[in-house]
């Protein structure tokens, strides 16, 4: 969906100031007797919910990256509203899981988490420090240590070796922190190729995470990665890889019938069939906003099922990893806009996943690495458009603060959005556009994450072991439970 047509929904949802009606209509606000009806029958779900404690066959992990809850409850209501509802009744495909819990995300070394220490706690079961990918907790950034690559093992390692199949889908480059937590380990998040490991590293016997994506110590490797940064993978002149290699003909040549894409149509095209191992990598870095993409990249949701159809041809199962991870990079901007549609694309690709798969042999479970500065405030009424000023029930005016302004239901506590100066006026026109950043407090030219709790969401084989408040390794341990996974593979 495009950027315009996009907005042409918000739009649609808005009047102006002077016709915006003042109270929501009373059709839509129930009655005591409605409340109580919903109320018991929500109570009559969750008894006869049946817990399902088999052995799960399969695993999917969908992390929304930078997904906190402020961000689930606004990107609910913008989904809500793009279907031309009020919002605030709507649910994101992933929130009536029957298992919820809230997720503590902070790294051994850090109050506030970052995703590379994050995604290693959630594939290896280990916190550890932040800026590094599947180390243990003792190892400092940028220092290459006999025990980099040997101390945690990622969940696809051991499913490799049961047999299993694996793979990694992601909207941001595969060699970033999240995706890179699936099949690599590096004392730096930031050494993507060759170009970017220090040369006493490399002498130390440290590598890059792109070439970790063919590493041997995954058996016959992953079966599908589909994501951006191409640019990691291949040598200068089409890339940035200093050593020649090129990662992708590797791939191509590392086993017969694999395959290689980088556009939609030619995804499209690939016979699954008679495919071995696919990856494809759409974009030279992160893969375009899922609100401005055009038709040359997939979006989250079919590159979630074409990942699915690959791996679930396997009888030994899967375990997949499916990242939103441009949700992150729109908060950074300070772009509630780009955060809230990529909430919404990754609702699309959960949503995708269920419908494909049986829920009784397959666990799902979706989480945040971590949260952001993001904030829903004021008191706006129900139905009033997400991104815009708040105009509160009974009204028919913007609000105004005490500087005599309007102001939006969203904003940031630090980032590119704040002003020097006095603030300026805001109109509703302005804040609808795609390109408006929210006011924020604390000028920033990137927002910083959130160290608050993310929820965790479960359903299917063994999910009821959701719930509660929990360290963040101890999703790992709740997949490899589901699929008895250290156990089968003989980890001591």
């Amino acid at each position: 969906m495009t950027r315009g047509v996009i907005r042409g929904f918000i739009l649609a949802a808005t009047m102006s100031a002077a016709t915006m009606a003042a109270d929501t209509p009373d059709t839509d606000i129930g009655t005591a007797e409605s409340w109580t009806k919903d109320g018991e029958a929500a109570i009559a779900e969750r008894l006869a919910y049946k817990i399902n404690r088999k052995r799960a066959k399969n695993v999917i992990l969908f992390v929304g990256d930078g997904m906190g809850i402020s961000t689930l409850t606004a990107g609910r209501i913008l989904e809500g509203q793009l279907r031309g509802e009020s919002g605030e009744e709507n649910y994101l495909s992933f929130e009536k899981f029957p298992h919820t819990a809230l997720v503590k995300t902070y790294n051994v070394d850090s109050q506030v988490a970052d995703s590379a220490g994050t995604a290693s706690a959630l594939n290896t079961g280990t916190k550890t420090r932040i800026g590094v990918i599947n180390t243990p907790p003792t190892q400092m950034q940028h220092e290459c240590t006999a025990d980099t690559e040997t101390a945690v093992t990622p969940l696809a390692y051991y499913a490799e070796k049961v047999g299993m199949s694996t793979g990694i889908v992601s909207t941001a480059r595969l060699t970033h922190a999240t995706p890179a937590a699936v099949f690599a380990h590096s004392p730096s998040r930031n050494w993507e190729n060759d170009s970017e490991v220090p040369a006493e590293a490399k002498a130390a016997g440290c590598r890059d995470i792109a070439q970790q994506i063919l590493d041997p110590m995954m058996g016959d490797g992953l079966e599908v990665a589909l994501g951006g940064g191409r640019r990691n993978f291949l040598p200068n002149g089409k890339g940035k890889r200093q050593d020649g290699r090129d990662i992708t003909a590797e791939w191509v040549a590392s086993t017969k019938s694999a395959a290689y894409v980088e556009t939609s149509d030619e995804l499209k095209a690939v016979d699954l069939s008679k495919t071995s191992k696919l990856l494809g990598l759409f974009d030279d870095s992160h893969m375009q906003f899922s609100a401005g993409h055009g038709a040359e990249q997939p979006d989250l949701a079919v590159m979630t099922e074409t990942a699915i159809n690959m791996l679930s041809r396997n009888d030994e199962g899967y375990y997949l990893m499916v990242e939103g991870g441009r949700i992150d990079h729109g908060h950074h901007a300070g772009s509630a806009y780009n955060a809230l549609n990529d909430t919404v694309a990754l609702s699309a690709a959960v949503r995708k996943a269920v419908e494909m798969v049986n829920l009784e042999e397959t666990l799902i479970l979706v989480t945040a690495d971590h949260s952001h500065v993001f904030t829903m405030a004021g008191y706006a009424k129900r139905g009033n458009p997400i991104f815009g000023l708040v105009v509160e029930a009974h009204k028919e005016t913007p609000a105004l603060g005490g500087d005599g302004k309007p102001y939006t239901t969203l904003g940031y506590q630090n980032g590119p959005g704040a002003v020097p100066g006095e603030r300026p006026t805001l109109t509703h026109e302005e804040v609808l556009e795609p390109t408006f950043l929210q006011q924020a407090l604390m000028p920033r030219g990137s927002e910083t994450h959130g160290g608050e709790d993310v929820g965790l969401f479960g359903i299917g084989p063994r999910s009821y072991l959701v719930r509660g408040t929990m360290e963040q390794n101890v999703i790992f341990h709740i997949m490899d439970h589901a699929l008895d996974l250290r156990e089968r593979a003989g980890a001591k």
